[in-house]
């Protein structure tokens, strides 16, 4: 068994902190996170560097699918700010995976080379206001209506519907009764007549503003069904595919970066704050802190790296991302709060980095299948007996 990281995920991390320091300093995206400001010249510029096609067969402009690659971006980019990560998964994951995944032949070669190049992002149109993880029993409903398709519903929590190309929205497409059956995927362009946008002002996940869509008598083609004809009442299993499993781990993966740059800034703080007339990193209070967090975020990392293997190499691998999806979030949660109190006063103001890490940290065991949600996932799935 060989745990070392391989030479081109070595490169890739490289290359990718050098982009960050370069593209994203410090400086910026503080301001990102201030004014809620998705950085398009940021994101530009990372799409120059290839890696949205990490998920894009060459065929059609990409790399080829590498989920472990697309781990690393994520870390990384999220290190510094969720402003360009969130958008990087919104391309790589949302829109190239799930039409490599779920698409026609037509969606393919029309739409992933857009995906490969950056020009392409899709939002998550899944949940609704009443309607959270019980996800078959969304209420917005396409209706056909000759070539074309008349959407009218609510979307909640649609992060980044305000600068995406198209919601990726589950409809009812059928009786209710059916809940399962009756579901489609359409492609909603964002811009469409009909289609309403509103900013939640959120705690954190700045850039990357989460929003309610209105759905009021929205006009798309039928072929912007996902999957075109084929897709017609298969959303359920569109969504519950092996995607999921990498949903999970994108969200882990944003949540390693978070807490890997909150304990290297506690880590930094520490050696250079001074109280009593001697570095803070010299009490042993801090140090068992620091070495703590150290010991989590280890575990956290070879968690997040074993399911991604699992689900490069196309396993089903559920339980194995639940779990993952669990700890890492979890793990990145307990350690913001515990860098904000190395750093005292100072993690609580907007002038040092902590504060937005700690907004940010609290999000991530909610979305993607909250905590309780995976909880319950690893044991349905290990087996046990329901109650």
């Amino acid at each position: 068994m060989d745990f070392s990281e391989p030479e081109h995920l070595r490169m890739l991390r490289d290359s990718l902190r050098k982009f960050v320091a370069q593209k994203m300093p410090r400086a910026e995206a503080a301001r990102w996170d201030k004014e809620n400001f998705f950085p398009v010249d940021a994101f530009e510029s990372l799409a120059e560097l290839g890696v949205i096609g990490l998920t894009v067969p060459e065929e059609h402009g990409g790399i080829g699918r590498d989920i472990l690659s697309t781990m690393v971006v994520i870390e990384e980019l999220s290190k510094r700010s969720l402003a360009v990560a969130v958008p990087y998964i919104m391309a790589a994951c949302y829109a190239g995976m799930n039409i490599v995944e779920c698409g026609s032949d037509t969606q393919k070669q029309t739409l992933l080379p857009k995906v490969a190049a950056g020009k392409l992002l899709f939002a998550y149109g899944w949940t609704e206001p009443d309607i959270g993880a019980d996800l078959a029993s969304v209420k917005s409903t396409a209706v056909r209506d000759g070539d074309e398709l008349v959407i009218n519903g609510e979307k909640r929590f649609c992060s980044g519907a305000a600068f995406c190309d198209f919601i990726y929205a589950l409809v009812r497409t059928g009786a209710p009764e059916n809940r399962y059956d009756n579901l489609s995927l359409v492609l909603i362009p964002s811009a469409a007549p009909g289609v309403s946008i509103r900013s939640i002002d959120a705690l954190g996940m700045k850039g990357a503003a989460t929003t309610d869509v209105g759905l009021l008598n929205v006009r798309v083609p039928v072929k912007n069904v996902v999957g075109e004809e084929a897709g017609w009442n298969r959303g359920w299993s569109m969504i519950t595919g092996s995607g999921l499993d990498v949903e999970k781990l994108e969200v882990a993966a944003m949540s390693l970066g978070i807490a890997t740059a909150a304990f290297e800034d506690a880590w930094n703080y520490s050696s250079e704050r001074q109280q009593f007339g001697k570095s803070i990193a010299t009490y042993q209070s801090i140090r068992h802190k620091l070495a703590d967090m150290q010991t989590q975020l280890h575990g956290a990392r070879l968690m997040l790296y074993h399911a991604a293997w699992l689900a490069d190499k196309g396993e089903r691998c559920g339980v194995e991302t639940s779990m993952t999806k669990l700890f890492v979030t979890e793990t990145a949660k307990s350690v913001a709060l515990e860098c904000q109190t190395i750093l005292g006063a100072y993690g609580y103001v907007k002038e040092f980095d902590m504060e937005r890490y700690v907004r940010d940290a609290l999000l991530m065991p909610i979305i993607g299948g909250s905590s309780a949600i995976q909880r319950n996932n690893i044991v349905n799935w290990s087996g046990l007996a329901k109650a």
